[in-house]
C-alpha cells in the first residue's frame, strides 16, 4: 500500500485549484453585494467596487420613504414564508405515508403509480398554469396564499414522494418487525421507529419543497394580481421594467430573499448529507 506523503509542490497545487474554484463562483455574489451598495453605480474595472457605498436600495426595498410602501415588503414576505412552509408541510404530511406505502406493500397499481408519479416529473410547472388558472379562478381562490399554497403542492407532493420512497426502501424491515414481535403495532413501528430513522431524508424533502415554493415565479406571476398578494420572486420582476432595469434595488432585494433560504441551510445542515443520500436506494 503507498503511504507516501504529497510533495509540496501537489499540496500548493491542490490549494490553489482550490482558491480558484472558489474565487470564481465567488466572484458573480460579490458583483451583486457591490451593486447593492452602489445607489450612485459601479467603479470602472474587473474588480466589484461599489462607488459611494451606502445601504440606499436596501431601504428603497424595504419601503423606507414611508407611506403606503413602509411595510408593504414586509407583507409580501410574510406571503412567501407562509405559501413556502405550507408547501414544505403539505408535502411532507402527504408524501410520508404514501411513500412508505409505496416502499412497504404489495397492491393492485402499485408500479402504474410510480411510473405516472415519474412521469408527472417530466414536465415542467408552467405547462399547468392554464389549467390551474382555471380552476383556481372557478374555486375563487386567485389571490389568495391557500390557492398558491394548492398550485405548488400539486408539483411539490410527486417528488416529496418519489424522494421518502428511497429513503423507506433503504431502513431495513427487520427493525420493523423486531418491534412488532416485541408488541408493537404497524402504526407504532412506523411512528416510532421508522419516522426517527427517515428523518433526515423528510427534513431534506422538506427543504426542497420550502425552497421550490420560495423561488418560483412563473406561477405566482400568473395567479397573483394585487401588490399585497405578491411573493418576494414577483416582487423582484418589478425592479426589472420594459425599457430599464433598476440593478441596485434588485440587487439588494436578491440578498433579502437570501437570507431566509441561508438560514435554513445553516440549521438544517446536519442533516442534508445523510439525508440527500437517503434516497439513492434502487426500488
Amino acid at each position: 500500500m503507498n503511504d507516501a506523503k504529497p510533495t509540496r509542490f501537489e499540496v500548493v497545487a491542490v490549494h490553489g485549484l482550490l482558491l480558484l474554484a472558489v474565487a470564481f463562483a465567488v466572484y458573480p455574489l460579490l458583483w451583486v453585494v457591490a451593486l447593492a451598495l452602489s445607489p450612485a453605480g459601479m467603479q470602472g474595472g474587473a474588480l466589484p467596487l461599489p462607488k459611494d457605498p451606502s445601504l440606499a436600495n436596501f431601504v428603497r426595498v424595504l419601503g423606507g420613504g414611508g407611506g403606503e410602501k413602509a411595510w408593504l415588503f414586509a407583507t409580501q414576505t410574510f406571503n412567501s414564508l407562509v405559501v413556502s412552509l405550507a408547501t414544505a408541510f403539505m408535502a411532507v404530511a402527504i408524501a410520508t405515508p404514501a411513500a412508505y406505502a409505496l416502499a412497504r406493500f404489495k397492491f393492485v397499481g402499485q408500479r402504474t403509480g410510480m411510473r405516472t408519479l415519474l412521469a408527472t416529473q417530466m414536465f415542467p410547472a408552467v405547462a399547468s398554469a392554464v389549467p390551474l388558472y382555471l380552476l383556481l379562478d372557478t374555486l375563487h381562490l386567485l389571490d389568495t396564499r391557500a390557492g398558491l399554497v394548492l398550485v405548488y403542492a400539486s408539483t411539490a407532493v410527486p417528488f416529496a414522494i418519489f424522494q421518502l420512497r428511497g429513503a423507506f426502501l433503504s431502513i431495513p424491515v427487520d427493525i420493523e418487525e423486531a418491534a412488532m414481535v416485541d408488541g408493537a403495532t404497524r402504526t407504532q413501528a412506523f411512528l416510532r421507529v421508522v419516522l426517527p430513522a427517515a428523518r433526515p431524508a423528510i427534513a431534506v424533502t422538506a427543504l426542497f419543497a420550502f425552497m421550490s415554493a420560495w423561488n418560483e415565479f412563473i406561477l405566482a406571476a400568473t395567479i397573483l394580481s394585487r401588490e399585497s398578494a405578491f411573493t418576494l420572486p414577483v416582487v423582484l420582476q418589478k425592479f426589472v421594467g420594459e425599457h430599464d432595469a433598476a440593478w441596485g434595488p434588485f440587487a439588494a432585494g436578491a440578498i433579502l430573499v437570501s437570507v431566509p433560504v441561508m438560514a435554513l441551510f445553516y440549521v438544517a445542515q446536519r442533516q442534508l448529507v445523510s439525508g440527500l443520500t437517503a434516497g439513492g436506494v434502487k426500488g
